[in-house]
């Protein structure tokens, strides 16, 4: 199926829900970021170490698949000259809402992550990639991409999902109790019995993949990239998310282009 259409959808749909990763940042988030206090998130709960952002003033940065009216406004109000490629028109229309209440100049696309090819080589200094990966159905196009349009010594910024967390069926945990049920790599496509992928699908849910750590690591060590720092995630409210409890469910890179 189309997966990229159905998410687009599905994305556009969460904005109208509220989903957390959909919500614009405040006003004074944007004024402590002018002032140079700024945090911005590849996982769910920690800050990126301000030690792997290159200095912003004037940075060309790609916010990659991270469209919602948070990090790319952020960083452009930090200094940055931020592009935004996203799937989702209604979260790329968050971030033009940020952009519109602040005076803020955003370059905004329409686009899969996995294809970049409007923008030349060598177009950008940074790319900030956080947790989207798991809605593609392959990652490896994504690294070399990424690789292809930084300029020597840029930098790539990513977040994503533990593969852990899709060989148990959390869904349907009860009490805690988690089971192990699936395989990796994971797909819903695929893994899922067909009337769980029908109620993905009707009620427009977006559809995720659980990409290896060699695919996830090794394919940006494959595209070329030096990785130089790393750090581990978990949600913070642990009682939602039981797997959280028994460990990091989400991971962090930096990695250079030589």
């Amino acid at each position: 199926m189309d997966v990229r259409g159905h998410n687009r959808i599905a994305w556009d749909r969460n904005v109208e829900a509220g989903n957390r990763w959909t919500q614009p940042v405040t006003q004074q988030v944007i004024d402590q970021a002018r002032a140079g206090e700024f945090q911005v998130l590849l996982t769910p709960s920690r800050p990126v170490p301000r030690d792997w952002f290159p200095p912003l003033h004037g940075l060309k940065t790609l916010c990659l698949a991270s469209a919602g009216g948070q990090q790319g406004p952020v960083l452009a109000a930090a200094g940055a000259e931020v592009t935004v490629l996203d799937n989702s028109p209604r979260q790329l229309a968050q971030d033009q809402l940020v952009a519109d209440d602040n005076c803020l100049t955003l370059r905004l696309v329409e686009g899969d992550m996995a294809d970049l090819s409007r923008f030349a080589d060598g177009s950008f200094e940074l790319v900030f990639h956080p947790c989207s990966n798991s809605f593609a159905e392959n990652v490896i196009p994504i690294w070399r991409e990424c690789h292809r349009v930084l300029n020597t010594g840029g930098v790539l910024l990513a977040g994503f999902t533990n593969p852990m967390r899709y060989i148990f069926d959390d869904e349907r945990a009860e009490n805690g109790n988690l089971e192990v049920r699936y395989a990796l790599p994971y797909s819903d496509l695929c893994d899922l019995d067909q009337s769980l992928l029908k109620s993905i699908i009707d009620n427009q849910q977006p559809l995720q993949f659980g990409h290896t750590l060699e695919d996830q690591i090794g394919g940006q060590l494959q595209a070329g990239f030096l990785l130089t720092g790393f750090y581990e995630d978990r949600y913070d409210a642990m009682e939602f998310d039981p797997l959280s409890r028994y460990l990091a469910t989400f991971m962090a890179t930096r990695s250079l282009k030589a």
